[in-house]
């Protein structure tokens, strides 16, 4: 998983992957486990509602180790860019 992480687009943070959910960009939904439930509930289930699969990360630290940034995030999504 960390590998597709670091070499793929992705967004991190609630804000970004909701914009990416809602534009129907993101491909995959990354949780952390130890996140605040009422910041990925939502999120997750507009996953759901979109079809897009969820995997969960033990921690925030790890996801955010894995997406090549310095701090936690709680929450990433895989996007696909479209050429135009």
């Amino acid at each position: 998983m960390s590998t597709e992480l670091a070499a793929s687009p992705k967004v991190v943070g609630a804000k970004q992957v909701r914009r990416a959910l809602n534009a129907g960009t993101a491909t995959r939904l990354y949780v952390a486990q130890d996140a605040d439930p009422a910041l990925l509930q939502p999120l997750v289930q507009l996953a759901v509602d979109k079809g897009v699969p969820v995997e969960q990360v033990s921690t925030m630290k790890q996801l955010g180790a894995d997406c090549g940034i310095a701090v936690g995030a709680a929450v990433a999504a895989l996007i696909s860019v479209l050429a135009e």
